[in-house]
């Protein structure tokens, strides 16, 4: 078990550090980083590097965890509304685990493009991905927040950011970015 932790850590830490350099729709994953640490995390690195923890063990090697939204940006992409504009704790986390094989845990229904991009896993849609539940029941309940779970191809990322000028900061793992 050491080792199996062991193991994880390195292949988070190995796959996290942000690189000032990258930039994705105009921030940069520093700047990224330290809004959602900022933000959803209250300061405390500690506190994020569990919640990476956490996700690390839940997923295959193979797949890449990425966040989006607010709490990367600082405010909502529809309206430009401060992260948490209607109290602490309301706005929420949007974390994508990207890779095919991640997709095989959504229902059919759970689709927006089927085999390719899902709608969120969330209290909105909370029987698109059964074996999800628990997974993101534990992450609600450490950030005390909504995390909505979204499964997608890196082409669905490629788009977003290039198309759609939406930023995301990658938390582990390795996007195809051709």
């Amino acid at each position: 078990m050491v080792d199996e932790l062991e193991h994880e850590d390195a292949r988070r830490n190995e796959e996290t550090a942000p690189d000032a350099e990258t930039t994705r729709a105009g921030l940069s994953e520093l700047e990224m980083r330290e809004n959602l640490v900022r933000l959803a995390f209250g300061g405390d690195e500690s506190r994020f590097e569990e919640f990476l923890n956490i996700l690390v063990a839940a997923v295959t090697p193979d797949i890449a965890a990425v966040m989006r939204g607010s709490s990367v940006t600082g405010k909502r992409w529809e309206d430009g509304a401060p992260f948490d504009a209607a109290g602490p704790g309301t706005s929420d986390l949007d974390l994508t685990l990207v890779g095919k094989a991640f997709l095989e845990h959504f229902t059919p229904e759970g689709f927006y493009i089927p085999g390719m991009h899902t709608k969120p896993l969330s209290d909105e849609h909370p029987d698109i991905a059964p074996g999800l539940l628990p997974l993101r029941e534990r992450l609600v309940a450490f950030v005390g927040r909504p995390v909505n779970i979204q499964g997608t191809r890196d082409w669905i990322m490629f788009c977003r950011e290039h198309l759609m000028g939406q930023p995301y900061l990658t938390l582990f793992g390795k996007l195809d970015e051709t």
